[in-house]
């Protein structure tokens, strides 16, 4: 149980990372010829990177946008709430808030991610002058969504033994 318990834990750290590198970096579509990329916040040529998009003004560009730090902050509130409990809890009961917390991560995660797919990564109101494929970033969200749904019905089955 001990190992089940830090693999998840391993696990969850390993998620929260993924969606921060995920959210900051500007890799969601790169360009065939690999010298552009376009992420969330800039749009990067070569080695400049432009400070606007230009569909920043967009309210699905920022509903993605708030919707990916949010799933940052509950999958970090959601490990820091297993720790708590892990030490805290008595036996026998089940982890149900951190779980509870991770599923609103993976929520997050989910509407962040479709309405990007939906809106951006399909060459829909983008005007992208070049051939593209998605980026790390954009397979790491789709990766830290199969992870924080993992965990979070772990956290609801497990008992703390």
């Amino acid at each position: 149980m001990l190992v089940l318990l830090a693999g998840i834990f391993v696990v969850h750290i390993a998620t929260v990372i993924m969606l921060f590198v995920c959210t900051i970096a500007n890799v969601w579509v790169v360009s065939n010829m690999g010298n552009a990329s376009v992420g969330l916040w800039k749009n990067c040529t070569n080695t400049f990177c432009s400070e606007t998009l230009s569909y920043a003004s967009e309210d699905a560009l920022k509903t993605v946008q708030a919707f990916m730090i949010l799933s940052i902050i509950f999958s970090a509130i959601s490990l820091l709430v297993f720790v708590f409990q892990l030490f805290t809890m008595e036996k026998g009961n089940r982890f149900f808030l951190s779980g509870a917390t991770m599923l609103v991560c993976w929520l997050c995660v989910l509407v962040g991610v479709s309405i990007y797919t939906n809106r951006y990564a399909n060459d829909y109101g983008t005007n992208y002058q070049w051939q593209y494929h998605h980026g790390y970033s954009y397979i790491l969200a789709w990766i830290c969504f199969c992870f924080s749904f993992i965990i979070g019905i772990l956290y609801l089955v497990l008992r703390k033994k």
